[in-house]
This record gives C-alpha cells, structure tokens and sequence, in this order.
C-alpha cells in the first residue's frame, strides 16, 4: 500500500529555535495536524469510505546538539545533557504538557546556548493516541474492519513502550543520538490512557503533589475538606488560604467551583460506580494543588498507578496510609516516617533489582515531619511520643502474620524494622526509578505481633478517630513542599552519571 501524503508535517521538516515559546507552539502545531489528520481519516473508514492506502502520521520531536559540556549551576540535577552530542526526544500532547515542555526547553536554551531544533520525528502516533478524550476506536466498527485497522492504520507497538531510560538499562552510545527524556511519546501516551481508564478522570486534571493511600477513608476526609475549601468563608486568612485551589474534580469529571472566586454551578455528574483505583484533584494554581488516589491494597496496585502517574511528572508523591506497628512501645495511632525500606514486595526486582538501596530524601523527610508537628502541636523531643522514623517492611503476603511468630520476629529484628505494609516500598522505589521526590507516612492501626489484630469494631473506630489528623498531616505536608521550590525539590539523589536533561 502507497503511504497517502499529508502537508505540511512530513518527517524531517525540522527548524531551529532560540525562542522556547515559539519551539512549543511548533511541537502544537504539528501534534495538532496529524492527530487531526488521523482522526479525520479514521472517520472516513467508519463511514465506509475508501481511504486509498495505508494511513500514518507521527510524532514530533525536539532535539538539541551540543558540542562542547553545559555551564551549568551544578546544584541543578536537571535542564542538561551530560556531554557533548545529539539528543533528542518524542513529544506528545502539548496542550496538557504546554508549561512543563517551555520550562525544560528554557533550561536546554540558557544552559547549552544552541537552538533547539524541533520536526516530524519517524515514530508514528498509534490511531488510539489520536483520541486523548478516551474514545474507544472499535466501538464504531464491525468485525470485518476492526480485524482490518491494522492494516490501514499505526496500532500501539509494545515495542515503542518500555522503560529502558527510566530504569538505566538504555545503551548510551558515544557518537549515537541519546535520549533527551525519560519517556517517549508512545510511553507518555500509553500511560495517558491507563489512568483515564484506573482512576476514572482526564489525566489534565492531575496535579503536581500526588498522595497515594490505602484506604477510601482518606479519599472521604480529602473529599470534605475539598468542599469546604471550596465553600465561602468570612475569614481573610481562610478566604485567602482558599482561593490558591480553583476547584475540586471528581471521578467522572464532576467539578465543584470555588465559592471564594465567585460562586459558580457545579459542573458534570458523579459517576454511579466509582473506579479501580479513584482519583481526586484539589486543583491549584499553575498545577500545583494537590490529588489523591485511592489505589487499594497491594504492590501490584502500587505499581500499576505509580507506573502511569510518573508520566505526569509530578513535583513529588507520597504514601499515606495504614500499617502493622511491630514494636511494643508503639500504640495504635502512632505515626511512622520512614527512612527505609525492606523491599520484599517482589513488585520491582527486575527493574529495580534489590541490591538498589531506596534512599530517603531530606527535602521531603522534613516537611513530613514539620507537618505532624504543626498538626499535633508538639515538637522536639515531644513529637516522639506520636512518631517514630525507622524502617517498613512492604510484603506481597497479606497473611504475614500466619507465617511462624519466631521467623517473622527474627526477620523484623534483623532489618530492624519497625512497621509493616503492603505498597509503601513500591510507591518510594518506583519514585527513585521515575526521580519522583516521594515520601511515606503511615499510621498504626493494628499490632499483631502483641495480639492487637485488626477487627472490624476495633478498625471502626480507630479510623473515625485517627484518619482526619493523618490526612492533614498530609495536605500540610504537601503544601510545604510546594514552598520549597521545584529546583530544590528535584534532588541529585535521583540521578545518575548519565541522565535525561528533561526532569
């Protein structure tokens, strides 16, 4: 079949810019036409029309080309390439990526000094990645022409989607053209679409601070006090404190408007079944709010969100929720921060294998704990007495505790080990292997190594009394990090000799 023509984005129509501006609105303009170009021919074939040949369109691309190393700020971990050459990287979705793809090239533009040269990459844009609405492509075809789609159109290739930058294992090559981002359009794409699908909302609505919990009562906490920040108060602090966050969105789209920036009808509808894993967003200024999803129990659960939500490149995520406490000073209610992991989840070893130590990171190891003490009103050595920092033990058994008392105590006293779950050391490694800044803080609600197992009236309680403090420990945390500021945020730690200029 002959490849039918389209004007005016063809690969290799390629032009230079010292502007970062004008090198994103030409990534737009070229996203634009050959989506639209694909979606349009698309609805030609379900209406039965001839297409004429086989239908394609692809990607842009950004590349940079240095030939001497960046003077750079090196108290910066990002917004350089590590030596010398060509890099490049695909683009996709500019209109949800339009503020993160300007400040990267800015970084590019005053730390190399050279244009960046923007085209028509060779990599063709899959037919269901020119729907980022979430349209599903064979809904509107019979048989006969789902099982010819292949044949006329690009379909997402596995191929083009793995991890292999991100995880360290992509062969840099001297001489070669080398990455310029962690992930590739079709990844980004990919990973667009399965969250629409997890958490039931558009992937624009996620914001740069992303809590991850366990459990739904956090997400109803984080739900009551989204409406009451979006409802109006005469305080001119809380006014003030209020109007940073726009608007609250719910799975589905259903959005509540700021009363405080003028009252407005709430807009869409709540979904009658909620979702796998339900995502709600404290929407704030220049993405910077806050959103949480509930994303159950389990590593494979933690995995499979923390998978896609890195493709957003959030600010930092943390973990929220319950766990085992495993010491007997400890009682139910306690906090703990961690500063390690015993990663035996299994969720991650061939990515990340074990010998990888997870580091904490001090930038967010303080907000953390700031943040329970302006919550509890207790600081110093006083703040011991509701939090201890020590190491969890993330496991892929959720029936640990029938595994024999003396093994299960020789084990915890080994590491030393002072709590236990079942996502906090995933949601931390895949931080570490995304350079997501991430954090954990969880809450003792059951002890069973001292007969303090969790039960429904026991659990009931607890949380009714517990989950509200937990939670704005959380928010305030956030909203601290938010204070510290991006570049500082984004830590060395998480790179290594050979990194992505892009964050």
């Amino acid at each position: 079949m002959s490849v039918k023509p389209f004007p005016p984005t063809k690969p290799s129509q390629a032009q230079t810019y010292t502007d970062a501006a004008q090198a994103v609105a030409r990534v737009r303009e070229i996203y634009q036409t050959n989506t639209g170009y694909l979606r349009d021919e698309f609805q030609r074939m379900a209406k039965g029309e001839n297409t004429g040949g086989r239908i394609s369109a692809h990607y842009p691309y950004v590349a940079i080309t240095t030939t001497k190393p960046a003077a750079v700020d090196k108290r910066l971990a990002f917004g350089f390439v590590p030596s010398p050459g060509r890099y490049s990287t695909t683009l996709t979705r500019p209109e949800l990526f339009d503020s993160y793809y300007q400040s990267q090239f800015d970084l590019l533009l005053e730390n190399h000094n050279v244009p960046l040269e923007v085209g028509v990459s060779n990599s063709p844009i899959p037919l269901h990645f020119a729907f980022s609405d979430g349209v599903h492509v064979e809904g509107s075809l019979d048989a006969s022409r789902i099982t010819g789609l292949r044949q006329i159109f690009d379909l997402p290739n596995l191929s083009d989607i793995d991890d292999s930058i991100a995880n360290g294992t992509y062969p840099y090559r001297e001489g070669a053209e080398n990455p310029l981002a962690l992930f590739t359009a079709p990844r980004v794409d990919y990973s667009l679409h399965r969250l629409r699908h997890y958490t039931g909302g558009s992937p624009e609505h996620f914001q740069n601070f992303v809590i991850f919990t366990n459990y739904q009562f956090y997400v109803d906490e984080f739900l009551r006090m989204g409406q009451e920040i979006m409802s109006k108060t005469s305080d001119p602090a809380q006014a003030e404190y209020r109007k940073f966050y726009t608007k609250l969105v719910e799975p589905g789209g259903y959005t509540t408007f700021n009363d405080n920036l003028g009252n407005k009808t709430p807009l869409g509808e709540r979904l009658a079944r909620l979702p796998q894993m339900p995502a709600y967003h404290l929407v704030g200024e220049n993405r910077n709010g806050i959103s949480i999803v509930n994303i159950g129990v389990g590593p494979s659960n933690a995995r499979t969100i923390s998978d896609h939500v890195a493709v957003i490149r959030p600010s930092a995520w943390i973990m929220l929720g319950h766990c085992a406490g495993l010491r007997d000073t400890q009682k139910l209610g306690d906090y703990v921060l961690a500063h390690g992991y015993v990663r035996d989840d299994h969720a991650l070893d061939d990515e990340l294998p074990l010998w990888i130590p997870v580091p904490n990171l001090a930038e967010v190891q303080h907000a953390l704990e700031d943040a329970v003490a302006t919550v509890t009103h207790l600081e110093g050595y006083d703040l011991k007495s509701v939090m201890r920092t020590g190491t969890i033990v993330t496991t892929d058994n959720r029936n640990w505790e029938i595994g024999g008392f003396a093994k299960l105590v020789e084990r915890f006293n080994q590491s030393r080990a002072i709590a236990l779950d079942m996502e906090s050391a995933v949601i931390a490694a895949n931080g570490f292997r995304y350079r997501v800044p991430y954090g954990t803080l969880l809450c003792v609600s059951d002890r069973p190594l001292h007969g303090e197992i969790k039960l429904p009236g026991m659990a009931n309680s607890f949380y009714r009394q517990q989950v509200d403090q937990h939670l704005h420990i959380g928010i305030k945390a956030m909203e601290l990090l938010r204070a510290t500021g991006y570049e500082r945020l984004h830590s060395r730690k998480l790179r290594g000799f050979s990194e992505t200029a892009f964050q």
